[in-house]
């Protein structure tokens, strides 16, 4: 007994709920199948109020098109201004982030810059190469043997011949009686002459 009361509560709830479903489809489906004219604004009951007025309607209750933006007449003097309009941008291409190089203005034919004359004719003067600092001060070699010198740095005392290395960056070049040339071979400067010191 229990049992089919069950199932006829399952079955009233069941036809509730599609006579709802069917009237929910039908409220959301008939207004596309409607045709009519718009309603008619109700004018309000100010005194100055204006109401525009309203558009012409067609058959069918359907609007007419409004004539002053479709007009398909070709105005050749509007053409002719736009025509006639020039550009005048600001110089600055807006599809590049930075600003763009700005390019020297060419002279004319058979004269020369003066900017590039100075930089052709007077070459930046470089600094002078630093003073080798090495004293000379003496000989070392004997009768037969290859010319060798005494050459001090601060403390440190060289014996060295042409060719040779000293402390680590000096290149012994040339040898004279009253001179001697090195060259620095750290910083490929030219040789620079030591006197021979007296004394």
């Amino acid at each position: 007994m229990q049992l089919g009361t069950a199932n006829r509560k399952q079955t009233i709830w069941a036809a509730v709920l599609g006579v709802i479903a069917l009237f929910a489809v039908v409220y959301e489906v008939v207004p596309i199948f409607w045709t009519g004219s718009d309603p008619v604004p109700v004018q309000a009951s100010t005194s100055n109020a204006t109401r525009p007025a309203p558009r012409a309607s067609g058959k069918n209750g359907k609007k007419a098109p409004v004539a002053e933006n479709l007009d398909p007449t070709l105005r050749l003097d509007m053409l002719n201004a736009t025509e006639k309009t020039l550009y005048e941008g600001s110089g600055r291409n807006i599809f590049v982030a930075q600003a763009e190089v700005v390019i020297p203005k060419p002279i004319a034919p058979g004269q020369i810059d003066p900017a590039k004359v100075v930089e052709t004719y007077h070459p930046p003067i470089q600094p002078p190469p630093q003073p080798i600092p090495l004293k000379f001060f003496g000989f070392a070699s004997k009768p037969g043997e290859p010319k060798k010198v005494f050459l001090s740095k601060d403390e440190d005392v060289f014996v060295a011949g042409e060719g040779e290395i000293v402390d680590r960056r000096y290149k012994i070049v040339h040898i004279s009686p009253t001179s001697v040339e090195i060259q620095d071979v750290v910083n490929s400067g030219p040789p620079q002459t030591i006197q021979l010191t007296q004394g």
